[in-house]
């Protein structure tokens, strides 16, 4: 089983929220928030993402794909895949969409259960609801066909 070393993003309008996989590539971490004062504007964000991936040798880019409660996609879904075929462009990795419907809420209640405060989640909520996407992404790939797979791990 070879180890991921993968980004996720959580995709908004002024944010992009960061987490990346651990040492060994098993579960998702908070890591940033990269903002910006205008949607289109996303030079110095993508300039941001690359950094990381060069850094620390990111080889899978996933990305939150916001999609309308009855599962189709709206305005904000294209801007997400436009993201993601902006990420294409910059770094030649094809990012992965993932369904992140309910992922904000979902992040919004780890962070209550683990006791920050209110002003602590709205500060990180960004960066957690990416690390939910990627930890959904992670989940996804662990498939295993027999007891002994889980032997091997």
């Amino acid at each position: 089983m070879s180890v991921i070393k993968a980004i996720g993003l959580d995709y908004g309008s002024k944010t992009v929220g960061v987490a990346v996989t651990d040492a060994i590539g098993l579960t998702a971490v908070s890591l940033e928030i990269i903002r910006r004062e205008k949607e289109g504007h996303l030079r110095r964000t993508c300039a941001r993402i690359e950094e990381i991936i060069a850094g620390r040798g990111i080889d899978t880019i996933v990305v939150g794909l916001p999609l309308n409660m009855d599962g189709s996609e709206g305005e904000r879904a294209k801007k997400a895949r436009e993201f993601a075929d902006m990420l294409y462009r910059r770094t030649g990795i094809e990012p992965v969409m993932v369904d992140e419907r309910l992922t904000t809420v979902e992040a919004d209640e780890l962070m209550r259960l683990t006791g920050n405060h209110k002003g602590d989640r709205k500060a990180h909520i960004d960066s957690m609801a990416a690390a939910v996407i990627l930890e959904d992404y992670l989940n996804s790939r662990k498939q295993f066909n027999t007891a002994d797979d889980v032997k091997k791990l």
